[in-house]
């Protein structure tokens, strides 16, 4: 009997450790510990952000600027005309409200409860800028950038007609072609690009609130024309990006390679050319563009305006003194950019006016012009110095940069 006891008695003990080990191990999984002792807590909701707003008790709109409305238009149901006006006085040292432009977005921010007072405005200068009015106390204004994510990406081609037709025929950004061609204008001859030529260039695009805006800017390429390949590398010098060949000289001139971009040279430069109109052998002393009425027309390097003006055949024409030895003509133009007159003083790239066909001319293009010295010259054989090279302190990390990046252009 003392024998039967036992054996229950172990059977319930061994029972009771068993219930035991299980409500422990219950207990355990229930109140995990950190390292440091603490008990891991149930994950803590973090409330939504808007341009750096906690939002957890305000409610958000979006808007945007309509044709003709302006800050006032929009702010009047929302805020005191006392406060619209202290916004125009007092706040256009951070933003000048009259720069507010149709189809830029905005964002009312309003407490939840049935009051709906507006605690700030938002208006968004550009997809990353904006500018922030704060009216919880007094008025406050400041400004302010979005989160700015970088994608590293690479594209090729090949030319079969020309640089745009590449781009648009490989579905690549047409925003990339523009500035591709813009690194190496002073080194490739985009009018002369033959089929077969090919590119490939490594670049960043820019994604803010988790969608692409652009093309940020290209990090190196590799362009193959007539046979030679040209090189460009993005690098930080003085605090200021620039594109070097990979032998540390800039790809930067004092003149571009044309006054325009993605056209067709109709005529060159000749001792003897019959003219359309005229129906007479004579000069022609300047290269002729064919391109879209309208097409902006740039310097060709930095220079003061000698001549803006109707000039004869010429029609609407405008001459640049680049210096002492240069001076470069565009003519038949449909209109001039604002501001350019006689003294005004231009930078390199900067558009001057417009493609049209003012003047004795048969059809839309640009007569470009290079004299030196007062005589014409060829703009298609055109010389130009190289800018500044690398310093020499900076020519360890240059060839770093290279080497990192000649062997992304070498994968396939």
């Amino acid at each position: 009997m003392m024998k039967i006891s036992f054996r229950i008695y172990a059977i319930v003990a061994l029972f009771v450790v068993l219930i035991s080990i299980v409500a422990i191990g219950i207990l355990l999984y229930y109140q995990r510990e950190t390292p440091s002792g603490n008990a891991v807590a149930a994950p803590v909701q973090v409330p939504p952000v808007a341009y750096g707003i906690p939002l957890d008790s305000l409610d958000i709109v979006y808007g945007s600027v309509a044709n003709n409305q302006n800050l006032s238009s929009i702010l009047t149901a929302f805020v005191t005309d006392g406060m619209i006006d202290r916004i125009a006085k007092e706040t256009r040292e951070t933003f000048d409200v009259r720069k507010i432009k149709a189809g830029n977005r905005y964002a009312r921010i309003f407490s939840k409860d049935s009051l709906k007072q507006t605690r700030y405005f938002i208006y968004e200068i550009n997809p990353i800028d904006f500018v922030v009015y704060d009216f919880r106390d007094s008025l406050k204004v400041y400004k302010d950038k979005k989160k700015v994510t970088r994608l590293v990406k690479t594209a090729t081609g090949t030319i079969k007609s020309s640089l745009w037709n590449c781009f648009v025929e490989n579905k690549l950004d047409v925003n990339l072609g523009m500035a591709l061609s813009d690194v190496f204008a002073w080194t490739v001859d985009f009018y002369g690009l033959q089929k077969g030529d090919n590119f490939k260039v490594i670049y960043e695009e820019i994604f803010v609130d988790n969608k692409m805006i652009g093309i940020d800017r290209i990090l190196a390429s590799k362009f193959h024309s007539s046979g030679k390949d040209y090189y460009a590398y993005y690098f930080d010098q003085d605090a200021k990006g620039v594109y070097f060949d990979q032998n540390g000289q800039s790809l930067q001139r004092s003149f571009l390679k044309a006054p325009l971009k993605f056209s067709r040279i109709s005529s060159r430069f000749s001792r003897s050319r019959m003219h359309p109109i005229l129906r007479i052998a004579r000069p022609h002393f300047g290269v002729d563009y064919a391109a879209p009425r309208g097409t902006p027309v740039v310097a060709l390097g930095e220079g003061r305006v000698a001549e803006a003006g109707f000039h004869g055949g010429y029609g609407r024409f405008i001459s640049i003194r680049h210096n002492s030895t240069y001076t470069t003509t565009y003519a038949h133009l449909s209109g001039y950019r604002k501001g350019i007159k006689s003294g005004t003083h231009v930078q390199q790239g900067e558009v001057i006016g417009y493609v049209g066909s003012s003047g004795l001319s048969t059809g839309s293009h640009l007569d470009f012009r290079v004299y030196r010295n007062g005589s014409p010259t060829d703009p298609l054989k055109l010389e130009s110095p190289p800018s500044k090279p690398v310093d020499p302190k900076d020519l360890i990390r240059f060839k770093q940069v290279v080497a990192k990046m000649n062997q992304e252009l070498a994968k396939p």
